[in-house]
């Protein structure tokens, strides 16, 4: 079990005054301790409900982003990570732009072994965008080009 001083830092889990931001706020991503830095493992966070706004037109744009990452001592909580997400809701970005922000700003605050985040929109005038954005520590570079190939070959 976690102790108080391990969760120390995470304040909007369990907190039932949660505020929604709807513009764009890094600023409520939190982190815990990683029990297991000894060990390479994966964690999939699979948000099916990701909504931004197109920057020209203003219109709505809904997608799906899945986020994988390798930790090392940091892991991202997930209500502080489903309220970040919640904060593009009014933010005007392309998709391409929206996935590689969130992809900066996880890797910022976790500094992880590797971290990718998928965007899968949904179609826009008969097209869906379906950026990719990833990054790697040195040791891990081999795997963070193995997914990108993987990715362009589906």
């Amino acid at each position: 079990m976690r102790t108080e001083e391990e969760l120390k830092g995470i304040s909007h889990l369990g907190n039932q005054h949660t505020q929604y931001r709807n513009t764009y706020n890094p600023e409520v991503l939190e982190t815990f301790v990683n029990k297991f830095p000894e060990s390479d493992y994966l964690v999939t966070l699979d948000c099916p409900e990701f909504t931004t706004l197109c920057p020209k037109t203003g219109q709505p744009d809904f997608g799906h982003i899945i986020i994988r990452y390798i930790p090392n001592d940091r892991l991202v909580e997930s209500k502080s990570l489903k309220l970040y997400l919640f904060s593009f809701r009014e933010n005007g970005d392309f998709h391409e732009d929206v996935t590689n922000i969130i992809c900066r700003d996880l890797v910022r605050l976790m500094q992880p072994r590797y971290l990718e985040v998928q965007g899968l929109f949904n179609p826009r005038g008969g097209i869906s965008i379906l950026p990719f954005a990833n990054y790697a520590d040195e040791a891990h570079k081999d795997f963070a080009d193995a997914r990108k190939l993987a990715v362009l070959q589906r």
